[in-house]
């Protein structure tokens, strides 16, 4: 890979996100049938339309640069998507299995929301206005995400987790 300027890395970093968000589509279905609370299994499945969404974005801002969306790995999301598999393989109280999955799609959205955060300010500073106007559109659903996953542990998941080995309820 040579980045000669901020256009090059720019459409590498695309590139790079644009593998991450098809991982992703791989994962979600996975961590939804993991998941225990009928709100996290929902809040998986929304998100999962919703990366569809935004690989949709992403065709479109490849479209837009006359470049095609393949030819990068992202091993960042590749690791964080292997950490979500091993807690979906973890064995334990189903409370404490469902924290851990939030826990761990809550890093995907934290890779993602510092991902989307700088390809949307290259693309405001590289003139593409319209990448720049999807781009902050996937920033926000994102952002959202990430606060809708941090309500749902606070106000159900993580009190029933702490008080799980008062209840055992394991498979």
């Amino acid at each position: 890979m040579k980045l000669q300027n901020l256009k090059d890395l720019y459409v590498d970093a695309l590139k790079d996100i644009y593998n991450a968000e098809n991982q992703l589509t791989k994962a979600l279905p996975k961590l939804a049938k993991a998941a225990n609370a009928p709100e996290l299994k929902q809040a998986f499945e929304t998100h999962l339309e919703q990366t569809r969404h935004q690989i949709e974005r992403l065709d479109e801002i490849f479209d837009q640069l006359g470049t095609g969306a393949k030819g990068k790995r992202c091993r960042g999301m590749e690791g964080i998507v292997e950490e979500g598999a091993e807690m979906i393989e973890a064995d334990g109280e189903l409370s404490v299995i469902d924290a851990g999955l939030i826990a761990a799609a809550q890093k995907a959205e934290h890779y993602e929301i510092a991902n989307y955060g700088c390809v949307r300010t290259w693309a405001e500073m590289l003139g593409e206005s319209r990448a720049a106007k999807l781009l902050k559109e996937t920033l926000d659903e994102e952002s959202e995400t990430d606060e809708k996953l941090t309500q749902l542990a606070e106000r159900i998941v993580n009190p029933e987790a702490v008080h799980a080995a008062d209840n055992p309820r394991s498979m």
